[in-house]
């Protein structure tokens, strides 16, 4: 090392122990370096499936929700099924053409919550957030459940255990999710191509025997009779039902919002590119969407919310098959090999649908942490370059979902769609209000021109989801809707409790004086520093005071941003400490500054190694889960390595000390024992130590000033 105050640099090779990480590389494969984070982006053939699966597939159950909500009136409200079907192609229509102004405008991978965020404020961009997440977990849930049943209708032991094998699913989608988006992309492209092909096939062909070859084309329950429940038929009873029917087919929207918060994984131009994305999405929704619901009505299809009650002439024994499978067996009737593809790839793809959630979670959850609203550790890449937590925490709350609804779509949907119109909404009338903030500084005619345009497909989006909003609303409140506001409420609370407890944290660590006090040094030493506050300068002055023969702050560089910002910080300071940089290309903290630990001591095996760890103490149970134990793991490492004494220098915070204060109790005087007044934990002030302010960088008496350290 050269003079004191130098920043230098070196890198250690990372690696972990075989027997304590075989079976996480089973699951994941190898880290990737931070540096190939570039190679990890999609182009648009993988990026299509990835974020757009759900709504493409979402076309197997949204048409099929449609008819169930219709059957309650008979098969003669089957009428409204085209037209409700034409207004949810509209709606798609202006959702799809208001997102591509979205992703153009805004490419950081906020989405809904970023435009919220920027043109509505804090707390609605929160609001939209605590939707999202909602959402995200929902689709999951709904996605898996629809496909039990899909594969159910073909294979009767899925169908009997539906839960167990949405279980066995949600983990299956997190292992390969873990190992990283590009490489789950890859996976997913072939089933996703393929659901698209059988859909698109089934329809041409059986309009082509319909329409050319004048062909009946039957489906399996076209001669089985509904009887209606009750009295739909007429006034507003016709009305709220088919309301109700159309909220629930809007399900085919969601999933949308997914590509706007995951441009950040498009290869660049990443804003033009999710666009073409967005267009590709929707036209080949639409079409499978309103294709499903021609060959409902042409194949004379019927399903039932309650085939036990509802069917009259329904065979003993009969099982009500999903409307993918039913028009899958009339079209190609005499062709076993195209049913199976259907059926297969319909059932696959919408396992594989949850995926759009998977990438669309650990992103906004990345964001959110960033802002500090979530949990740090959301934040944090994995080993294969994944926000690896939030991918977890995702998979988490679906298979309580999927286990508390026993996977039943109907129970499940009524739950869905809330959220995502919330988004909706707020983004809309935010991308408003971001054009008329360009207009009023934009004075090219040619620009203000393209600005009026993309501020009227986002009125008419506006309009238009905030329609579905209120009706779905009106439709789905007391149905299950008020669930998810409910989770939404209180995920918003949540967020807002853990951003005030970092920003708590944050005016408590804040340095006044950032000079390091000036001690003497006679001894060796090795302070972490991660950042510069009050925690860092106690242990800087606390090394001093130990007077190591070498003294040195190490940072370990994860985030080159970070480390770049803290050593100009550091130079800016003058402090006469040198610090050293270690690399860390995968992230990594503990081995990294095992290894340079273990380096000083092999080049000077007589020497004492002492590192201390600076770190602050919360005294709430729930609080540990909000900060890193990154101390409590290096600790443990560093406590079995020889010649190598480890120092953790806490800083306490008020929580922390409000618990030493309650737990501090007076011996009781005499005669309290006597009058019952012993027991009654009175709580006293505990004193301040002796030299307690040294650590705030006043120098002990009589100790002399500081000398240059040595290298």
């Amino acid at each position: 090392m050269g003079r004191s105050g130098r920043v230098n640099r070196a890198t250690y090779p990372f690696a972990v122990p075989k027997f304590t990480t075989v079976a996480k590389r089973l699951v994941l494969g190898r880290p990737f370096r931070s540096d190939r984070l570039s190679h990890t982006l999609l182009p648009k053939r993988i990026a299509l499936p990835v974020f757009a699966s759900d709504p493409m597939s979402s076309v197997a159950y949204a048409p099929e929700e449609i008819l169930l909500m219709l059957s309650i009136a008979g098969a003669s409200a089957y009428v409204f099924s085209p037209w409700i079907g034409l207004v949810v192609a509209l709606v798609m229509v202006a959702v799809v053409a208001s997102y591509r102004q979205n992703v153009r405008a805004y490419t950081s991978g906020g989405g809904d919550y970023e435009v919220a965020t920027v043109n509505h404020g804090p707390r609605w961009g929160l609001m939209v957030g605590s939707a999202l997440l909602v959402d995200y977990v929902l689709t999951v849930a709904v996605s898996i459940a629809s496909a039990a049943a899909n594969i159910g209708s073909a294979i009767p032991f899925v169908a009997t255990h539906k839960v167990e094998f949405a279980v066995a699913a949600i983990v299956l989608l997190t292992a390969m999710n873990l190992r990283g988006v590009r490489e789950s992309g890859t996976t997913f492209a072939i089933p996703s191509y393929a659901f698209v092909l059988g859909i698109l096939a089934m329809i041409v062909w059986g309009a082509f025997r319909v329409f050319v070859l004048d062909e009946s084309v039957r489906a399996e329950s076209a001669d089985l009779v509904l009887q209606e429940e009750g009295d739909h038929l007429v006034g507003f009873g016709l009305v709220f039902l088919v309301l109700r029917a159309f909220s629930s087919g809007s399900a085919a929207l969601t999933g949308v919002e997914a590509i706007a918060n995951g441009v950040p994984a498009f290869r660049k131009p990443k804003g033009r590119n999710a666009a073409t994305t967005l267009l590709m999405m929707g036209t080949l929704a639409i079409t499978m969407f309103l294709g499903l619901l021609f060959l409902a009505g042409a194949t004379g299809a019927v399903l039932a919310e309650h085939p036990e009650t509802q069917l009259v002439n329904a065979p003993e024994g009969y099982e009500q098959k999903t409307l993918v499978a039913q028009l899958a067996n009339a079209v190609f009737a005499d062709f076993d090999p195209a049913i199976w593809w259907v059926i297969f790839f319909t059932g696959l793809v919408l396992v594989l649908a949850a995926n759009t959630a998977f990438n669309g979670f650990p992103v906004l959850g990345s964001i959110l942490a960033q802002d500090r609203y979530l949990p740090r550790q959301l934040h944090t890449r994995g080993d294969r370059l994944a926000f690896s937590n939030g991918i977890l925490f995702l998979a988490g709350f679906a298979i309580v979902l999927v286990v508390v609804f026993e996977a039943e779509v109907t129970k499940l949907i009524q739950l869905y769609i809330v959220g995502v119109f919330v988004s909706f909404v707020l983004s809309q009338s935010g991308m408003i209000r971001h054009w008329n903030r360009l207009l009023r500084t934009e004075t090219d005619p040619e620009a203000r021109r393209r600005m009026r345009r993309s501020q009227a497909i986002n009125s008419f989006g506006l309009f238009m989801t905030a329609s579905v909003l209120v009706i779905v609303l009106a439709t789905k409140f007391l149905a299950g809707a008020w669930i998810s506001i409910v989770a939404m409420a209180a995920i918003y609370w949540l967020m807002r409790a853990i951003r005030r407890h970092y920003d708590r944290v944050g005016e408590e660590l804040r340095a006044e004086d950032r000079r390091p006090a000036v001690l003497p040094s006679r001894n060796h030493a090795v302070v972490l520093v991660s950042t510069l506050h009050k925690p860092t300068l106690r242990a800087l002055a606390y090394a001093k005071a130990t007077r190591p023969d070498v003294l040195e702050a190490v940072t370990v560089n994860v985030d080159d941003a970070d480390t770049r910002r803290l050593v100009d910080e550091w130079d800016k300071h003058d402090f006469r400490i040198p610090l050293k940089v270690i690399e860390s290309p995968y992230r990594e903290i503990t081995k990294p500054v095992l290894d340079y630990v273990k380096r000083v001591r092999g080049d000077n095996p007589r020497d004492v190694v002492t590192v201390f760890i600076p770190e602050y103490v919360v005294g709430r149970w729930w609080e540990q889960l909000l900060h890193n134990q990154s101390a409590l793991r290096l600790k443990g490492r560093l406590l079995f390595q020889p010649g190598v004494m480890v120092t953790s220098v806490p800083w306490q915070l008020e929580s922390s000390k409000l618990r030493s204060r309650r737990s501090t109790l007076e011996r009781p005087a005499a005669g309290d024992v006597r009058r019952g007044l012993y027991g009654a934990q009175r709580i006293t002030e505990p004193r301040e130590p002796r030299g307690s302010r040294a650590d705030a960088g006043a120098p002990a008496r009589g100790e002399p000033r500081e000398r240059e350290t040595r290298s």
